[in-house]
């Protein structure tokens, strides 16, 4: 949810609200279309290839998440200087087809430039670093890969009930603060934040209730390892994975049997209270911001 939150939801409000029409009609339905993707597709490839590439470019990665915000930042800075002819030469709404050269080189940059930064701060081997040195244990397939894989398989359905909840704003209100004089940026804070809001946490708690029930990309991507730390980098086995895997072997009547159904009532008590609570303060929103 960290990794899926803030894109699907900064995704939705930019496609819904500051994007070209025309590119909007293409970007979301493709986006759209990731959803459709099995579950057990992304497993398959977060556990071969997904694992085995961020175990052997570990710094890169990590070089990445931090220079992408960064490399955005500049990039934006640089459009800004930029003579205003040049500017204007852009369409109003395409601007962010700019950034991905930018993103892929960052990208690019990251991983190429991984392997001397594991070099020169890690003496070559990151992980035995975090192991001897730090004394943190380190799998291959560990949490770090399925927080990856399953952030962007739960984009979709976040973005989607979002980007619909953004875009269905009546268009009276943005105008209306347009013209007295708040800034397109001020009109979204303040107004059309304000009015999807229901929406938007509805997409959030559908999306939460997806990862707490995924099984496929759990069950392949961590080894089913039955640890339960707050290390990122083990790997662990969740109530539905564990479910999955022990119930074909265990003996009718038995304590572990017993025991699996207990796991499985416990998994269903926890979202059926997260979605009730979910329902309760959506309805609370909207009673709040009807009004506007």
């Amino acid at each position: 949810m960290l990794l899926a939150a803030p894109l699907a939801i900064c995704a939705a409000f930019y496609t819904a609200y500051f994007m070209a029409p025309s590119l909007r009609r293409k970007v979301k339905p493709v986006i759209e279309l990731m959803e459709a993707l099995p579950t057990v597709i992304l497993g398959f490839f977060a556990g071969l290839f997904l694992a085995p590439f961020l175990e052997n470019h570990l710094p890169g990665i990590f070089s990445l998440l931090m220079l992408t915000p960064i490399g955005i930042l500049l990039a934006a800075w640089a459009w800004s200087r930029l003579p205003e002819r040049v500017r204007l030469s852009v369409p109003d709404g395409w601007e962010a087809v700019l950034l991905i050269p930018v993103i892929l080189a960052v990208g690019w940059g990251s991983i190429a430039a991984s392997g001397y930064l594991e070099n020169w701060l890690f003496n070559g081997d990151m992980r035995h670093w975090l192991s001897h040195e730090m004394g943190i244990p380190f799998d291959q397939r560990n949490a770090l890969v399925i927080g990856l894989a399953m952030g962007f398989a739960v984009i979709p359905t976040i973005y989607s009930i979002a980007e619909d909840a953004v875009f269905s704003v009546p268009k009276s209100l943005t105008l209306g603060s347009l013209a007295l004089g708040a800034t397109p940026w001020q009109t979204l804070t303040r107004v059309v934040l304000l009015t999807a809001s229901p929406g938007i946490f509805s997409a959030l708690m559908i999306g939460m209730g997806r990862a707490v029930g995924e099984t496929m990309i759990v069950l392949m991507a961590t080894g089913n390892t039955p640890i339960m730390e707050m290390n990122i980098f083990e790997g662990m086995r969740t109530l539905a994975a564990n479910v999955a895997v022990e119930m074909p072997e265990s003996e009718v009547g038995s304590t572990h049997y017993r025991v699996l159904f207990l796991a499985a009532m416990v998994l269903l008590m926890f979202t059926f209270v997260m979605n009730t609570l979910a329902e309760l303060i959506r309805q609370r929103l909207r009673r709040k911001y009807a009004s506007l």
